[in-house]
């Protein structure tokens, strides 16, 4: 994986994530809107396979977006480790 920012401002941030798909970037979308400071929190694929997606982010009252973006990978590490201990709990792994 290999991480562009294309812009930066006080409250937007648009970065290309090469090597990732949906799966990754739904799911960060997700979490993103869920914060009350973020705005708008979208990405773009344009050409699956062929071009690098586009993640940008939007906040309000002067949040920086890349702490906002920082708080919602925490997030998503957390609950992929508690995913992970369920499942290795009720698999007996």
């Amino acid at each position: 994986m290999n991480l562009k920012i294309l812009n930066k401002t006080d409250t937007e941030l648009e970065m290309e994530i090469a090597g990732e798909t949906h799966t990754l970037l739904n799911l960060l979308k997700s979490i993103l809107l869920d914060d009350d400071a973020v705005e708008i929190a979208s990405y773009d694929i344009r050409y699956l396979g062929i071009s690098e997606p586009v993640m940008y982010v939007r906040t309000s009252n002067g949040t920086d977006p890349i702490q906002t973006v920082r708080s919602a990978l925490v997030k998503l590490t957390a609950m992929c480790d508690e995913f992970k201990s369920v499942f290795l709990e009720q698999t007996n792994i």
